[in-house]
């Protein structure tokens, strides 16, 4: 078996051979672009051939920014079109794809890897953890009323956060320039979020908003008329308004494109598609029942691929030192590591002291975010704690400004 990277004239076996892997078939090209494999980099991406050379599995990556805490933009590396004709599947060809694909990444010195998982069994033994969440919200609209904010400013002022912007109601192709900025403007302040290049706005590659698909998008304005949200929706079967994004640069800005939301017309029932952990909607209601949560699942995978760049790139808010004991068993590596924060800086580097945590390289990346608690591992008897203190200490250490989430789709 060989493997090698792709180049352009590459495209067209690529496709076919990852959607024959999935027993699909590649969409009618559609005016306009919005076939999600327009934004693949071809130099990023690689085929495995047999000995006569038939193209047999492949794997691609995207150069995206991922949002660390702390607000440090860190490039990720985004594990895309992994698939192994069904002929092929249980002969080692996705293991050797993984093992040149996390070479080749390394070698252009990048440290990070994240992925969204088709199976979540798969990616574990490569290394990936999963580090934020998502999940649906269904409200029915005889049940949406909002409760009017308790808490209050100074001298009786409106509580911080009121909104004093308009919102406006545009179509998906009118509007491609304002979704990119607000979507910029936000995925810089929120950990987990990825970046979405302009490549991918221009070919409207992926799902909705960037998608050619028909949708109504509300802009929010701020006073000064620069928008700052946006919520893109359409109403389907059964009077459901399904809402695919809500992205707000504040709270105020949320807060004001739910209402919207939740006061149109002729709708029966509200669906937001993701919904972030530790969600502030469900407080809002004056029925705290009134929402019901489902679909609650992972959603960005990540993967350490250098722990010291890693851990030292994004941002802390305790200080505080831990030894860690790190295997990784795909790549065949070990490292124990002395992981010092001081002033929300870290230093990471070798040590022979004896370990704090002993823990897998995809439970580093499940932690690495914020998303996920080293005490859960610990009980969850993944993560080895090998003094009283050690897992709580983790906890604080890791903790983001704000839960990690991602909302892009690749």
């Amino acid at each position: 078996m060989e493997i090698r990277p792709t180049t352009d004239e590459d495209l067209d076996v690529f496709v076919d051979t990852v959607h024959a892997a999935f027993a699909r078939f590649p969409e009618t090209p559609t005016e306009g672009g919005g076939l999600w494999w327009s934004a693949l980099e071809m130099d990023r991406c690689l085929l495995a051939l047999t000995a006569d050379g038939r193209p047999v599995g492949t794997a691609g990556t995207y150069p995206f920014e991922l949002t660390l805490p702390g607000g440090t933009l860190a490039p990720a590396a985004g594990l895309t079109a992994v698939g192994v004709l069904p002929s092929h599947r249980r002969q080692g060809v996705l293991s050797a794809m993984m093992r040149h694909q996390l070479a080749e990444l390394r070698a252009r010195g990048e440290f990070l890897s994240v992925l969204l998982a088709s199976e979540a069994p798969i990616y574990g033994r490569f290394g990936y953890g999963p580090a934020t969440y998502t999940a649906r919200l269904t409200v029915p609209r005889h049940g949406a009323a909002l409760a009017a904010p308790r808490a209050r400013g100074a001298a009786g002022a409106p509580a911080a956060g009121s909104d004093t912007g308009s919102i406006e109601v545009l179509r998906r192709a009118e509007c491609g320039e304002i979704l990119e900025e607000v979507y910029d403007r936000y995925r810089r302040a929120q950990p987990g979020a990825l970046s979405r290049p302009h490549r991918w706005w221009a070919l409207r590659a992926g799902q909705p908003p960037i998608s050619p698909a028909p949708r109504y998008i509300a802009v929010h304005r701020d006073a000064d008329g620069l928008p700052d949200g946006y919520a893109s929706y359409s109403i389907g079967e059964a009077n459901t308004l399904t809402v695919d994004e809500t992205i707000a640069t504040d709270d105020a800005t949320f807060t004001a494109l739910t209402l919207f939301i939740l006061g149109h017309d002729l709708v029966s029932q509200v669906v937001f598609k993701h919904v972030p952990p530790e969600f502030p909607l469900r407080w809002q209601f004056t029925d705290f029942r009134a929402g019901e949560v489902s679909g609650d699942t992972d959603w960005l995978w990540v993967r350490l691929l250098d722990v010291p760049h890693a851990l030292t790139a994004r941002g802390w808010f305790t200080d505080g030192e831990l030894v860690l004991d790190v295997d990784d068993p795909f790549l065949g590596e070990h490292g124990r590591y002395l992981l010092t924060v001081r002033d929300g800086k870290a230093d990471c580097v070798p040590t022979d002291r004896k370990p704090d945590l002993s823990l897998d390289i995809s439970d580093l990346g499940s932690v690495y975010l914020g998303g996920t608690a080293s005490s859960t591992l610990v009980r969850a008897g993944h993560i080895r704690a090998h003094r009283p203190g050690a897992a709580a200490l983790a906890d604080a250490l890791f903790r983001a400004d704000r839960p990690p989430h991602c909302l892009h789709w690749f």
